[in-house]
């Protein structure tokens, strides 16, 4: 009997999963902010599916201006523009030391892909990009394999990172707030805390338990 009250009062005092804190109220402001930064960060690319709708993508004159060619173009055309992000003066002198990060190696990879896969390929590969937002939005806003949602988002905010930040009129921090909002999302799993995940994990947790690789691999994405 006394195993038995022990056990049951361990239970009781154990946070659920993905909630560690010590009373309700803790456990539902966590739940609450990252709920709000999992629909805010969703809802900022549904903010950008609309200006690049399919089937032309906002391009105009057989794909070559507007919409998201534009950018596309944009990014190439500027992959010299800069090849520091990051930059801080440590002392306020010309030239001072400095701390920065080098991307120039990665703006001209980016713009050698952009240029030779995506540009002769956009009328197929813009469905790619918008369906990625797309799938993005309804990931981190449902909750719903919310860990693959966040990494799909790393990897747009990396690229728009690498391609746009470092251009003329570009607030480069915008950018990598993205890529930090999106990492601390695919650390957290946002659906593990509200959402469709936390009723599809007991059922892949069983899967994976019976010895379905499936089953783990889908826990992992939840």
């Amino acid at each position: 009997m006394a195993e038995t009250n022990l056990a049951h009062k361990r239970q009781t005092e154990e946070p659920r999963e993905g909630i560690h804190a010590s009373s309700r109220l803790e456990r539902g402001l966590i739940v609450a902010v990252i709920a709000i930064a999992s629909i805010g960060l969703g809802y900022l690319f549904f903010t950008q599916l609309w200006w690049k709708l399919p089937p032309d993508f906002g391009c105009r004159a057989e794909f070559s201006r507007g919409g998201l060619c534009f950018f596309l173009q944009h990014s190439v055309e500027e992959a010299d523009a800069s090849n520091k992000l990051l930059k801080a003066e440590i002392i306020a002198s010309n030239p001072g030391p400095e701390l920065s990060v080098p991307i120039g190696w990665a703006t001209q990879a980016n713009a050698a892909f952009i240029e030779n896969v995506v540009q002769p390929n956009i009328r197929w590969f813009g469905y790619v990009v918008w369906g990625t937002e797309a799938w993005i939005f309804l990931s981190l806003c449902l909750g719903f394999f919310s860990r693959l949602g966040a990494l799909a988002a790393i990897g747009m905010s990396m690229q728009l990172m690498i391609g746009l930040a470092h251009t003329p009129n570009e607030w480069e921090w915008s950018y990598i707030l993205m890529v930090l909002l999106s990492v601390a999302m695919f650390g957290l799993a946002p659906g593990r805390y509200f959402g469709l995940d936390r009723l599809l994990r007991p059922r892949f947790r069983a899967m994976g338990e019976r010895g379905s690789r499936v089953g783990r691999l889908l826990l992992l994405f939840t």
